[in-house]
């Protein structure tokens, strides 16, 4: 669940990056500039949980993602998963933004959107792992997904090792 929350969290931040039309630490010729962060708490399929919702001066930045006074997100963990699963290309992750949630927003606001889970995912994947795991399970979930105007089904394969410590931690998607 905290993974879902991270990318939740940069999506917004991306998202926040384009309705200002800069980066963070970069210098605006806007009035509008970043304002700190709103603590809210959204539900979805996997339960509920507390998100930082980024800011601006103006109050104009009303997220696609969590829209303002909404507090349910359906359909996230799919694309969460999806990003932090393999690692797909901008151009995966773009048209998957776009499927799930139906943005109608510009393909640079998309990229930096993407662009700020990126390096999440990265580092994820190149995490170090413990050297050993007391049990480790292997199991699929099939998804419908829509490809080429036809809806196929996909496998994303989950490993899942127990640590010494008693707890379970995901090996690899």
């Amino acid at each position: 669940m905290e993974i879902q929350k991270q990318g939740i969290e940069k999506m917004l931040e991306g998202e926040l990056d384009g309705h200002l039309d800069y980066k963070k630490h970069q210098t605006s010729k806007s009035t509008n500039a970043r304002n700190g962060f709103t603590s809210k708490r959204i539900k979805t399929t996997l339960g509920e949980m507390e998100i930082a919702v980024p800011r601006d001066r103006e109050s104009s930045f009303n997220p696609m993602l969590v829209p303002k006074r909404g507090n349910i997100v359906d359909g996230i963990e799919n694309v969460t998963i999806s990003l932090y699963a393999k690692g797909m290309g901008n151009s995966d992750i773009e048209e998957q933004i776009r499927e799930v949630y139906n943005f109608d927003v510009s393909t640079s606001t998309i990229s930096r959107i993407t662009e700020r889970v990126s390096g999440d995912i990265v580092a994820w994947q190149s995490r170090p792992l413990e050297p050993v795991y007391l049990i480790v399970w292997m199991d699929g979930i099939v998804f419908k997904v829509r490809e080429n105007s036809q809806v196929i089904n996909k496998t994303i394969y989950i490993a899942v090792g127990l640590r010494r410590d008693g707890k379970k931690e995901v090996l690899g998607l």
